[in-house]
């Protein structure tokens, strides 16, 4: 990767249930159809809803836009699934579920329209952090809105803040704020005290209320009360724009109607119903959009008979209850968008058109670069990097439980080809005992002293070193040992890539691969980085395992090295020379020696953004940067950072580690033919995991190359 990714994805979301962000997703739907061919739509959280109900937002967006997605791929959870999980401490697996389903969508979509969660419901209290995280972890922008209903101006304004606020502290960018449901005349007011809150490039809007979104349609009200339509079933999406009681005698109740309204009266007020039918088709008086008759009474067969007789039948529709409790329960219907209802869906769209800074919104969004990668997007990418193409890795240390228990998730998730090296008896018994679920069909174990090709490893190990003076019989001796028999394999190419150091040290594993494999041309040290998986971002350390005194040239080419790495796995790098002083307020040797050595990736690379000498507090805190080196591209922003000796790195990658729980993957071995990984003797299961993928990856590279 060689330049920052463009953005596929925008992640609409909202503070507080019925702030009307279906106006955005229909709106920004609409205007980024005229923009790409294939625009996807993912909710990662849906309501719940009755069985074999689907969620209301996804269908209405994918109906009226013809959207080519199936249902289940456009959301990961129910919102009753979240909860469950999130009570049972497995936030890693919703998020990575989230992510998955998400990638999924992204692949088949040349853009992705995310809608965030409903608000509404258990658990609604922990939603915008959750809406927070989500976004982060899928590595989009977003859209904030929120809604201007019974709120104040400084309400309003500092709700929207604190949502801005909330979001760029974890990293995410957001485009565009915008005010919903206001009042026509503030409109102006809004958009500058939102303006004089927020930063210049954040677009900001404001969109009136719209009586008509607000006013539920004949059909919601017959699903609300269990009523049953008699007539006029054809035009049930009718909006009741208000409604009226028809208790009073007919002449006086004509003059109450008005455009769009309902009239509410009991089943058996045959009067104020022939009124109300004839009133709609009169051209003296207003339109209505039905009626409603309480009461659970039906008209009389003659007045049924001569309903059906008129052309022209709103929708009459009979219902339980008295009219009290009706035109109650009607006036706290929250009223939605659903894909049945044209008219709201146009008009969403005409007041997002109309209000909103379209052309310039949707600018931002297609040429948005986002900024890095998230921990657990940067997993996912790994492991989907890995399968595109599938590399076989050997694993010298065949007997260790850790090594069988990550080799068994790495088969039952068909990652990589693996083969375990030592007494296939013994390797069994051991996963026996263990009762770890591995198939050994599935794959390769080698005793390198009962191998076929031994012999032949053997000769070719005393061709390469009979210059050191190995002489074949110290070849065969050599060529027992797990460490320089699974290098060999690499070497002959029967492996692609080898990953030992969980019970050997880093000597053992790494001088087979200097003695034969040897390094790239242009690489005159081996080095190594590890991944550093911090809580939001994912940082490269390097040199943390290998090169004690690292002099200026080889801490230079440390740092070139860690870049390529860097691109390699999709992180656009900033280097941080690091140092115990910044710019040029220091002195000394030791701050010299780094000095020379930025100047030297300057000098050989000028392509790449790099700073030093650099103090880690600098390099990752952009307040501080800005203090101490305000010219810079690196300070405050740095992702590599090189270590000035092996000391200094080994014991901050660890403290790192352990005080911020961050997981560190490596060390990468960098500057070898082909990959060759340590293990610390420490290490877990996910250690193991990890960095077999990554060594694949590597292997991937190195084919490419």
């Amino acid at each position: 990767m060689t330049s920052k990714p463009t953005n596929k994805a925008i992640y609409i979301t909202t503070t507080e249930p019925n702030s009307g962000k279906s106006i955005v997703s229909l709106g920004l739907m609409q205007a980024l159809l005229g923009k790409a061919a294939k625009v996807g739509y993912f909710r990662p959280i849906i309501d719940d809803s009755k069985t074999g109900k689907i969620d209301n937002h996804i269908n209405t967006v994918s109906t009226y836009f013809n959207l080519d997605i199936d249902f289940n791929d456009a959301y990961a959870f129910r919102r009753s699934e979240v909860i469950k999980m999130k009570n049972d401490n497995k936030d890693e697996e919703i998020i990575r579920i989230i992510i998955e389903k998400y990638k999924a969508i992204e692949k088949r979509f040349d853009f992705v329209l995310v809608e965030g969660t409903s608000f509404v419901g258990e658990g609604s209290i922990i939603e915008f952090d959750i809406n927070v995280l989500i976004a982060k972890n899928l590595n989009v922008p977003a859209i904030i809105l929120a809604s201007g209903v019974g709120k104040t101006l400084d309400e309003l304004v500092g709700n929207l803040q604190m949502a801005f606020d909330s979001f760029k502290d974890k990293g995410v960018e957001v485009l565009s704020i915008i005010a919903n449901k206001i009042e026509e005349k503030n409109q102006e007011l809004i958009i500058s005290s939102l303006k004089n809150n927020l930063p210049k490039g954040v677009l900001v809007n404001a969109i009136p209320l719209n009586p008509i979104l607000g006013s539920p349609s004949i059909k919601e009200i017959v699903d609300v009360l269990d009523g049953k339509v008699l007539f006029g079933d054809a035009f049930i999406n009718n909006q009741a724009g208000n409604f009226s009681v028809g208790a009073m005698q007919l002449p006086n109740y004509l003059k109450h109607l008005k455009e769009n309204g309902l009239v509410i009266t009991p089943g058996d007020r045959a009067d104020i119903i022939l009124g109300a039918l004839q009133a709609n088709v009169s051209e003296n008086y207003p339109s209505i959009s039905g009626i409603l008759l309480t009461g659970g009474l039906i008209p009389e067969d003659s007045i049924i008979k001569l309903i059906e007789g008129l052309s022209d039948i709103v929708p009459i529709v009979s219902v339980n209850g008295g009219t009290y409790a009706v035109t109650n329960t009607i006036g706290n219907i929250k009223s939605q968008i659903y894909a049945g209802n044209t008219q709201k869906i146009t008009s969403s769209i005409q007041d997002f058109e109309k209000y909103v800074s379209v052309d310039a919104l949707v600018e931002r969004l297609i040429t948005f670069k986002s900024n890095g990668v998230t921990p657990r997007m940067f997993r996912y990418n790994l492991l989907n990097q890995a399968k595109a193409k599938k590399k076989h890795i050997v694993l010298p240390e065949g007997l260790d439980e850790r090594i069988l228990k990550a080799t068994k998730q790495l088969i039952d998730l068909d990652v990589v080809n693996i083969t375990l090296l030592g007494n296939k008896k013994q390797i069994e018994e051991k996963i026996a005992t263990l009762e770890i679920a591995l198939d050994v069909d599935k794959i390769n174990i080698i005793d390198p002293i009962e191998y076929k090709n031994f012999d032949d490893y053997a000769n070719t190990l005393y061709e390469l070193r009979k210059h050191k003076n190995v002489n074949l019989a110290m070849a065969k001796d050599l060529m027992e040992d797990v460490s320089y028999f699974g290098t060999m394999m690499v070497y002959k190419g029967d492996a692609d890539g080898m990953v030992s150091g969980a019970i050997h040290t880093t000597q053992h594993t790494i001088v087979p691969a200097l003695q034969f494999i040897k390094t790239k041309p242009e690489a005159s040290i081996v080095s190594s980085v590890f991944f550093m998986l911090l809580e939001d971002r994912v940082s490269v350390y390097g040199d943390c395992a290998i090169n004690p005194n690292p002099t200026s040239e080889q801490l230079a080419e440390i740092a070139i090295s860690s870049a390529a790495t860097s691109k390699a796995f999709g992180i656009e790098p900033k280097i941080a020379m690091l140092s115990y002083s910044s710019g040029t307020s220091g002195v000394g040797e030791d701050v010299e020696r780094v000095r020379r050595a930025t100047e030297i990736v300057k000098s050989k690379r000028p392509d790449l953004k790099v700073d030093g000498p650099i103090q880690y507090d600098a390099a990752v805190d952009i307040k501080v940067g800005k203090l101490k080196l305000p010219n810079s591209e690196v300070a405050g922003q740095a992702n590599v950072f090189i270590f000035p000796d092996l000391n200094t790195g080994n014991n901050t990658y660890k403290a790192v580690q352990r005080e911020t729980k961050a997981l560190a993957i490596g060390p990468i071995i960098q500057g070898l033919n082909k990959p060759v990984n340590d293990l610390s003797r420490g290490c877990t299961v996910e250690d193991i995991f990890n960095t077999v993928i990554v060594t694949a990856i590597q292997a991937q590279e190195v084919q490419n190359n």
